[in-house]
């Protein structure tokens, strides 16, 4: 049977808009091959994870030697030597104080375990989240979304949610003309959002480093570190989601260090073990001893063999160099894509960070009318050209470039050229 007919019958997806036509079959380095023996150069990784590449032999390996001593003891009834090693790993390579990590299954249980991290450590209860924003599909995680099209028919959500606008440059709500006028008018509306929206009981700020499904938006240099001195003030914790950021995707190990500022507690999942299923929270030590018994736990989170993978997933990072390498090639890539802008104006914006790239696509530059069903089919010749790229934005006309870091020069070119041949076709 098709494997499409085994979805149509057997799997609910209906909340899918619309699959891409692979069959998924193998994979390897920054290539996936399809059943029909199809080969795709893959420049999405299976919505940012596979930042090693696929099936690296050395993360393979690891948790290959993992399956055959243990697959599952629950890491919080048993004391599991994998995942300590990793917890301790993460402390050594995460920004500033952050030490003590809790293992979950995917990022929006990391974020559900932050946030009630965070209001265990305070004492209050509400929470600071930003417009656009997108933090999981669960309840808790919803209440802190910002985004209507992810929202829409699964409320109620949870009250004691303030929502500040997002340090958008290319479309600031408030219409400024430079990066450095965006921070400043959006840190000031922050405050505001927290004076007069909240009851003064906030626990946390939670944000994207970098907000991918809001359309790869990268704040301007100085907000975080104009947010963060509010929230020092306030007695406010900031907790960076680092979900899809981390681990390499933006030319760091995790984004929020492009802007100097150190977070009291970092989420992490996708890129943490290379496509094995693991999460994290990690944050301070005073902050997470404010766990008591009773407060959290997790059946699968620290599986060995996926603990494992983490481990051999940061050596290769660390060991190829990849942060360095998502430097050049980003590069390389939005350079060429802003030469390519000059002479095709459906692309309005070409931003982002290392290999996390966003094209914003455009009916009229003057106005910055989302060209929506453009991206839709700028994907589509993509894939049929061999490049298979991501769609979203909140308003659902960015294109979305996150290759596996291994990415090499010759495959950015011809992302580069088949991006470019499909939005001429487009336009």
């Amino acid at each position: 049977m098709h494997t499409k007919d085994l979805y149509d019958q057997f799997m609910i997806t209906g909340m899918v808009a619309g699959f891409e036509p692979i069959e998924a079959e193998r994979a390897l380095g920054t290539r996936l091959y399809g059943r029909d023996g199809r080969e795709y150069l893959d420049c999405f990784s299976g919505i940012s994870v596979v930042n090693a590449g696929h099936n690296h032999p050395r993360i393979i390996a690891a948790a290959k030697a993992q399956m055959d001593k243990l697959v599952h003891c629950c890491t919080y009834v048993y004391y599991n030597p994998v995942a300590g090693e990793l917890a301790r790993r993460l402390a050594s390579i995460t920004p500033g104080k952050l030490q003590k990590t809790f293992f979950a299954n995917s990022g929006a249980e990391a974020i559900e375990g932050a946030m009630r991290l965070a209001k265990q450590f305070t004492g209050k209860k509400e929470l600071v989240a930003l417009s656009q924003s997108f933090h999981g599909r669960t309840i808790g995680t919803l209440s802190i979304t910002g985004n209507q099209g992810r929202k829409k028919g699964g409320g109620p959500y949870l009250s004691g949610v303030v929502f500040a606008p997002a340090p958008f440059p290319y479309r600031c709500p408030f219409k400024t003309t430079t990066p450095e006028a965006c921070a400043v008018a959006c840190a000031e509306a922050f405050e505001d959002a927290i004076r007069y929206q909240s009851s003064g009981d906030i626990a946390a700020f939670i944000a994207e480093p970098v907000m991918g499904e809001g359309g790869i938006i990268v704040p301007p240099a100085d907000y975080f570190r104009y947010v963060k001195q509010i929230c020092d003030r306030h007695g406010i914790l900031f907790i960076a989601d680092e979900v899809q950021s981390g681990f390499g995707r933006t030319g760091r190990m995790f984004a929020i260090e492009h802007f100097g500022v150190e977070p009291d507690i970092m989420t992490t999942a996708k890129g943490i073990a290379d496509g094995f299923p693991l999460s994290a929270f990690t944050a301070r030590s005073d902050i997470g001893d404010a766990f008591k018994p009773g407060d959290h736990l997790s059946t699968f989170g620290g599986n060995p063999v996926s603990c494992a993978a983490a481990l051999a997933n940061i050596d290769v990072l660390e060991d190829e160099r990849l942060c360095e390498n998502a430097v050049a090639r980003g590069g390389q890539i939005m350079d060429r894509l802003r030469i390519a802008a000059e002479r095709l104006p459906l692309i309005g914006d070409v931003r982002g960070a290392g290999l996390m790239i966003g094209l914003d696509l455009v009916t009229d530059r003057a106005s910055k009318a989302p060209a929506a069903a453009a991206a839709k089919e700028v994907r589509k010749r993509c894939r049929e050209a061999g490049v298979l790229v991501g769609l979203g934005g909140t308003l659902g006309n960015v294109i979305r470039i996150q290759p596996p870091l291994c990415l090499s020069s010759d495959e950015a070119d011809r992302l580069c050229t088949t991006v470019e041949q499909a939005i001429a076709g487009v336009a």
